[in-house]
C-alpha cells in the first residue's frame, strides 16, 4: 500500500525522544512503500491545522544529530481529541488531502489515548496507526520499561550524588531536599537507591509511600541531621503534600505538581528549627544529552524502526513494547500491545521494590542496572556545546 507517512510527537520530552524519530525516519526513507515522510507540528495540532512539515529535506548528517537533540523536534502539544468530532473530522481531511496511509504517534499513557482515538477514527479505512512509547516517568503499562527513562536516571544519579558531595563540604551543613520529576509514580526518585555508601540519599520518598507520614518522614530526617550535621532526601514530586498550585491543568486533567520541596523545607524550619536547602532536579532531567545511556538510545532507535515495521505490515491500533526475553540478565525483545490497553492507565513501582527509608531491593537494581550502561558520543561545537538539529520553516 504506497501513501505517505505522518510521525507525532506527543506530551513531555525525554532526551531520547528525537532518537525514535531518527529511527523512523531512516526506516522510511528506505520503504519503497512510503513515497513522503511527513512530521506533524506540535503533537496532534499539526493534523488538525494542516501544519505539516517534510522531512524529506534534510541530509543524514543533519538526520543524525536528532540522537543527541533534547525536546521534541517537531513541536509537543496535550491536546485531547477522542470524543472530540469537531477535531476527528479536521485530522481526517488532513489525513486525506495529504494521502497519509501511516500515522506514528510517539508519547505516554495520554497519547496512547490518541493513538487509540486515531485507530478507531480510521478503521475501515486503508490507513495505519501505530504507538512508539516515551515517558521519563516509566509508568506506561505492559512494557518492561519506557525509552527516556533509563537516561533521565543517569542525569539524577548524577546529580544527586554530586550535590550529596558538595552538601558534605562542611562540618555543620544543611539538610537538602533534593526534588525529582514523576507526578503519579516514584520509578524516578527510586532510582537513587542505586547510589552506594555516602552517596545514597538518607531518605527516599515516593507518591507510593501513602503508609509513610510526612511527620515520620521529617522526624527520621530531624534525626540523621543531629547524628550527622547534615542530611540528604530525595523527594518525588508527585508526593502527596499541601502545596502552592502553579499552573493550571492540561487538556488531560494533570496539573504540575512541582513544589514539594520547597513545602517540607518550610515544615523542616517551622516546626523542628532546622535550615533547608532544596534543588528541583526539573526540566534538565529529560533534556540531557550528556547522560543519554547506550542502551536507551539504541532501544529508542529501534522503537522507532519497528513501528514502521509495522504499519507497512497492515498492522493498526497498536503500541510497540519491550520485554526482557530472559530470566537472568537483560535480553530485551519487542513485541506489540493494543494502544487502548495503555491509555490513560498509570504502571505504579511496586511497594515490595521500596523499604523506608532509603533502600531499594536487588530485584529492582538488577531491573534498572542494565539499562544505564554506556553513554553515546556528542558532537559538539567550537564552544563545547551540543549541536542540535534544527527544523526548516
Amino acid at each position: 500500500m504506497s501513501g505517505n507517512l505522518v510521525y507525532i510527537q506527543s506530551g513531555g520530552p525525554t532526551s531520547v525522544i528525537n532518537t525514535s524519530l531518527y529511527g523512523a525516519i531512516m526506516k522510511a526513507k528506505s520503504s519503497p512503500e512510503i513515497d513522503h515522510i511527513y512530521g506533524s507540528r506540535y503533537g496532534i495540532e499539526g493534523l488538525i491545522k494542516d501544519n505539516l512539515v517534510d522531512l524529506g529535506q534534510y541530509s543524514d548528517d543533519e538526520l543524525a544529530l536528532l540522537k543527541q537533540t533534547p525536546g521534541a523536534a517537531l513541536g509537543s502539544s496535550r491536546k485531547k481529541i477522542s470524543g472530540d468530532q469537531e477535531y476527528l473530522q479536521k485530522i481526517l481531511e488532513t489525513i486525506e488531502k495529504r494521502n497519509i496511509k501511516y500515522v506514528l504517534v510517539n508519547g505516554g499513557n495520554d497519547s496512547m489515548d490518541t493513538c487509540a482515538a486515531l485507530a478507531k477514527l480510521t478503521d475501515g479505512k486503508d490507513i495505519r496507526i501505530i504507538g512508539v512509547p516515551k515517558t521519563i516517568d516509566n509508568d506506561l503499562d505492559f512494557t518492561h520499561h519506557c525509552v527516556g527513562y533509563p537516561s533521565a536516571c543517569r542525569h539524577i544519579l548524577n546529580a544527586v550524588s554530586s550535590i550529596i558531595v558538595d552538601g558534605s563540604s562542611y562540618s555543620k551543613g544543611k539538610v537538602t531536599i533534593i526534588e525529582v520529576m514523576g507526578r503519579d509514580t516514584g520509578w524516578l526518585a527510586a532510582s537513587t537507591g542505586l547510589l552506594e555508601g555516602k552517596y545514597r540519599p538518607d531518605a527516599i520518598l515516593l507518591p507510593e509511600t501513602k503508609n509513610i507520614q510526612i511527620r515520620d518522614f521529617c522526624e527520621h530526617i530531624s534525626k540523621v541531621y543531629k547524628e550527622k550535621g547534615t542530611a540528604f532526601v530525595v523527594v518525588s514530586e508527585g508526593v502527596e503534600l499541601q502545596r502552592e498550585e502553579v499552573t493550571g491543568a492540561d487538556a488531560f486533567g494533570h496539573t504540575s505538581p512541582e513544589g514539594v520541596s520547597i513545602s517540607l523545607a518550610k515544615t523542616m524550619k517551622n516546626e523542628y528549627g532546622i535550615n533547608c536547602r532544596y534543588a528541583i532536579l526539573s526540566i534538565p532531567t529529560r533534556a540531557d544529552p550528556y547522560s543519554i545511556s547506550k542502551v536507551d538510545s539504541k532501544e529508542a532507535y529501534e522503537v522507532g524502526q519497528k513501528a514502521v515495521e509495522l504499519a507497512l505490515s497492515g498492522e493498526s491500533g497498536l503500541m510497540v513494547a519491550i520485554k526482557n526475553g530472559a530470566e537472568e540478565g537483560y535480553f530485551p525483545t519487542l513485541f506489540t500491545i493494543e494502544a487502548d490497553k495503555v491509555a490513560n492507565k498509570v504502571k505504579f513501582f511496586p511497594s515490595h521494590w521500596y523499604s523506608f527509608p532509603n533502600i531499594v531491593s536487588e530485584e529492582f537494581k538488577n531491573y534498572l542496572s542494565p539499562l544505564l550502561r554506556g553513554s553515546i558520543e556528542v558532537e559538539l561545537d567550537s564552544n563545547g556545546v551540543s549541536k542540535k538539529f534544527e527544523l526548516k520553516n
